[in-house]
């Protein structure tokens, strides 16, 4: 039996049948408006950061500037934000039953809105007991994402064309 508190966009989740010790498995996902506020590390870094992990992993993805031979200026991100947030929670629950890792938590925040060159639009941060761990997770996370999130991209080129990107059917479980 898995108890779930839901705290704003962080969901702490307690296993009650695990026996020697309580663990603890945390989920922070949210989407950030760029026109509000930017992604920032540190506070991946502040979520997931305890001495009950051994193991952190960074993945930040960034706007770059080659994509299908065209240079890319920019990117727009556009999402249903709470059917996004739904997915990101559903593929958090599949990594329990998946990995059945002792205790992980996982911080992930996706821009919306209009990124220059070089701009983080992505941000997950895993962390678990052991570095092998810490990497199948953040793995596990990011191609997930990409199947089942919807989330929408707009590149825009030094041309000035821009073009919707025809990305991945989203895949239900």
């Amino acid at each position: 039996e898995i108890g779930v508190r839901l705290v704003g966009s962080e969901m702490c989740i307690r296993d009650r049948n695990y026996t020697s010790n309580r663990r603890w498995i945390m989920l922070h996902a949210k989407i950030i408006d760029i026109k509000k506020k930017k992604i920032e590390l540190s506070n991946a870094e502040k979520f997931i950061a305890s001495s009950k992990y051994g193991a952190s992993i960074y993945f930040v993805g960034t706007v770059r500037n080659l994509n299908n031979n065209k240079k890319v200026v920019g990117m727009t991100y556009d999402s249903h934000d709470p059917m996004v947030i739904k997915s990101l929670e559903e593929i958090y629950q599949n990594s329990l039953t998946k990995f059945k890792f002792d205790n992980q938590a996982v911080f992930i925040e996706h821009i919306k809105g209009h990124v220059l060159l070089g701009e983080i639009s992505i941000v997950i941060a895993v962390a678990c007991k052991h570095r092998d761990q810490a990497y199948e997770l953040s793995r596990f996370f990011i191609e997930e994402i990409k199947k089942k999130t919807p989330i929408w991209k707009k590149e825009h080129y030094e041309n000035e064309d821009s073009e919707w990107l025809e990305g991945n059917p989203i895949q239900a479980e």
